[in-house]
C-alpha cells in the first residue's frame, strides 16, 4: 500500500483510500453485519461492502501494476493518471458490487469518478474538486435508486457532501474537505434512528450508513495520516441487541402484513440506456429494493422480487445478462416491514449449486438452493462460490458444483468456507442433472451426515448426459466429429455423433435406458428444436414402460439438452 498522508487526490491516494477502506471495513464488518435490520434484515450488509471494496482495490492494483510492467521501473514518475485510478475503482466496484448497499456504494464511487475524470485529465484535484466528487456521488446514487428512503445510506452521503461544501478554509486542502465530510455523515448516520422506524425499533443505526462513515474515515486518513480520533469508528447511540430482545413499545407486527419479496435478485447486464429505463419500468412493478447502477452499457442490477425468473427474464429483455445470483431469503428473515428485529439466526443447513441457465437457477433457487450461474466460458471463480456459501446464511451447507470441471474449485471453496467455521460437504455431482436428484431428496431435518449420503446416493444413481454442437474438427471417443455436427455426451464422453438433435437425442436416451431406469429428466436449451421434448416424451412413454419424464426449462445453458436418467 502506498504511504499515507497523501497531499492531492491523485492516483497514488485513490490506491491508498482503497486500501484503508478495505482494511477498516475488515474490522468493521462483523459489527456492520450485526446491525442490518434495512431493507432485510439479512446480517451482510458488513461483508457485502467489504466484498465490493476488495473488487475495487483489484481493479485499481492492476492498473498500477501494468503501469509498472510497461514501464520496468516502478517510481520513474510513468505511473496511472488519476483517471486510470477512479475508473477503475469505479469499474471494480460496478462488477464486484454486492447486495443493495454495496450497489449503492459502487454508484457512490462511480459519481465520484464521472467528476475526476471530466475535462481535461489533470494529474490530481484538489479539495474545491473533491468537494464536487462528493456532492455528484451523493445525487447519482440518489437517482439510481427506484424509491430513496431517508435515514439510511443516502442521507449519510448527501449530509457528507453538505458538510464538505460548507467546510471552512478547505480551498486546496483534500484533509479538510475529508474530514468535514466524515464528520457531516457521522451526525447523519447517529440521526438514523429518528428517521426510520424500524431503526429506532432496534436501537441500531443504519448499516449501510455506518459502512459509508467507515470508508470516509478512510478518506480522512488517506489525507492526514491519521484516522479520525480515539473510538470514532464507535457510532454514537448504536446499540446492539442481544438475541430476543424488544426495545420497550416494539410490536411484534408493523403496519401491513409484514411479508416482503422472497428473492434478492443481482446481475450485470450489458445494455443500452433506453433498454435500462424500461428494465426499471418492469422491475419496479416487480419488487422493491430497486437498485440500477452503471452506465456506457454495463450496469449492475439489484431487486428484492418474489418471481426471480421474471426479473431476470426482464434483463434478457433489455441486454445481456451475466453473473446472475439469486438469494432465497427464507423463512426466518425479520423484514423491515415485519419485527424490525436485527439479524436473523444462521439456518441450519442450505445447499449452494451451480447451474448452467437461467431457467435451472430458478429451478433450483424455488427448491430452497443458493445459485451460482455458470455462463458457457464463464466458470465461477472459487472466491464466488464462498461468497454463495456465505449468502446462504447456514451452519451447515452442501455444495454442489455441477460441473466435472469445478471439482477442484469448488473444493477450494468448501475449505475457505469451514475456516469460516462453517460445515460444508462437497458433492461431487458432475451434471445439473445430478444436482437436482440430489436437491429431489434432501431433507434439512435430518442429520447432516445422513443427508450428504442420501444426496450423494441420488446423485450418484443419476446418469447425465447432454446433445451439443461441436465448435470445431476434433477426434472424440465416437470418431472424428467435424464443426456443426451435433454431439451425444453420456457420462462426459462423446458416445454419438450426428446431424440432427432430436435423432442424436433419442439415440443417447436410448443407450442410456438400455441400463434400466425409473425417471427421465430432460433439460431443454434456448437453442433445442420446439419438438424434441414432445418426441421424446413420446418414445419413453411408448417402449418404456413404467418410466416418468420430467422437462425443464434451462434457458441459455451452454447445450441444447441436459439428459439425466434415475
Amino acid at each position: 500500500m502506498a504511504q499515507v498522508p497523501q497531499r492531492f487526490f491523485d492516483a497514488l491516494a485513490v490506491r491508498t483510500w482503497c486500501g484503508l477502506s478495505l482494511r477498516a471495513l475488515g474490522r468493521a464488518r462483523e459489527e456492520i453485519d450485526a446491525i442490518n435490520v434495512y431493507p432485510v434484515a439479512d446480517g451482510d450488509t458488513g461483508t457485502n461492502l467489504y466484498l465490493t471494496v476488495e473488487s475495487a482495490v483489484a481493479a485499481v492494483e492492476a492498473v498500477f501494476a501494468a503501469h509498472e510492467v510497461d514501464a520496468g521501473e516502478p517510481d520513474d514518475g510513468d505511473g496511472p493518471s488519476l483517471a486510470d485510478a477512479v475508473g477503475a475503482m469505479a469499474h471494480g466496484a460496478l462488477i464486484g458490487a454486492c447486495g443493495n448497499s454495496g450497489t449503492i456504494l459502487a454508484q457512490l464511487l462511480r459519481g465520484m469518478a464521472q467528476v475526476l475524470t471530466a475535462g481535461d485529465e489533470p494529474a490530481h484535484t484538489d479539495g474545491p474538486g473533491l468537494r464536487l466528487a462528493l456532492r455528484h456521488a451523493a445525487e447519482s446514487a440518489r437517482q439510481a435508486v427506484a424509491h430513496p428512503v431517508e435515514g439510511t445510506v443516502l442521507t449519510v452521503a448527501s449530509a457528507a457532501a453538505d458538510a464538505a461544501e460548507a467546510a471552512e478554509g478547505a480551498e486546496g486542502d483534500c484533509a479538510a474537505v475529508a474530514r468535514a465530510a466524515y464528520a457531516g455523515a457521522r451526525e447523519a448516520l447517529a440521526a438514523t434512528p429518528g428517521q426510520l422506524p424500524v431503526l429506532e425499533r432496534a436501537g441500531v443505526v443504519d448499516a449501510g450508513g455506518h459502512g459509508l462513515v467507515t470508508v470516509l474515515a478512510a478518506l480522512v486518513e488517506t489525507f492526514t495520516g491519521r484516522a479520525p480520533g480515539p473510538g470514532a469508528s464507535v457510532v454514537p447511540h448504536a446499540r446492539v441487541p442481544h438475541d430476543g430482545e424488544h426495545p420497550p413499545g416494539e410490536c411484534a407486527v408493523e403496519e401491513g402484513d409484514g411479508n416482503g419479496p422472497a428473492f434478492e435478485v443481482i446481475y450485470l447486464l450489458e445494455a443500452e440506456d433506453a433498454a435500462v429505463a424500461r428494465l426499471r419500468q418492469r422491475l419496479d412493478a416487480l419488487g422493491d429494493s430497486l437498485v440500477v447502477v452503471g452506465g456506457d452499457g454495463l450496469w449492475n442490477v439489484h431487486v428484492h422480487v418474489d418471481d426471480a425468473g421474471a426479473a431476470v427474464e426482464a434483463g434478457v429483455e433489455a441486454g445481456r445478462p451475466y453473473r446472475i445470483r439469486i438469494t432465497h431469503f427464507g423463512h426466518g428473515d425479520a423484514r423491515a416491514t415485519g419485527t424490525g428485529r436485527p439479524p436473523r439466526e444462521r439456518t441450519q443447513r442450505a445447499v449452494v449449486a451451480v447451474v448452467p441457465g437461467e431457467g435451472l437457477a430458478g429451478l433450483y433457487t424455488e427448491a430452497g438452493a443458493t445459485t451460482v450461474l455458470a455462463r458457457p466460458g464463464e466458470p465461477p471463480a472459487s472466491g464466488e462460490l464462498v461468497q454463495a456459501v456465505r449468502r446462504a446464511h447456514a451452519r451447515e451447507v452442501v455444495l454442489l458444483p455441477n460441473d466435472a470441471e469445478l471439482r477442484h474449485t469448488a473444493a477450494a471453496a468448501a475449505e475457505q468456507a469451514r475456516a469460516e467455521g462453517i460445515r460444508v460437504a462437497l458433492i461431487p455431482t458432475r451434471s445439473a442433472v445430478q444436482g437436482i436428484a440430489a436437491l429431489a431428496v434432501h431433507e434439512p431435518e435430518r442429520r447432516f451426515d445422513e443427508d450428504v449420503v442420501a444426496m450423494t446416493s441420488a446423485a450418484g444413481a443419476t446418469r447425465y448426459a447432454e446433445v451439443a454442437i461441436a465448435e470445431r474438427q476434433a477426434w472424440t471417443t465416437a470418431g472424428i466429429c467435424q464443426a456443426g455436427d451435433v454431439l451425444g455426451l453420456v457420462d462426459g464422453d462423446v458416445a454419438v455423433i450426428g446431424a440432427d438433435v432430436t435423432e442424436v437425442a433419442a439415440t443417447v436416451l436410448d443407450r442410456m435406458l438400455a441400463a434400466g431406469g425409473e425417471l427421465v429428466t430432460l433439460v431443454l436449451g434456448d437453442e433445442a428444436p420446439e419438438t424434441v421434448a414432445a418426441h421424446l416424451e413420446a418414445r419413453v412413454r411408448e417402449t418404456y414402460l413404467a418410466v416418468d419424464t420430467v422437462v425443464y426449462r434451462g434457458g441459455r445453458q451452454g447445450a441444447p439438452l441436459l439428459i439425466g436418467v434415475e
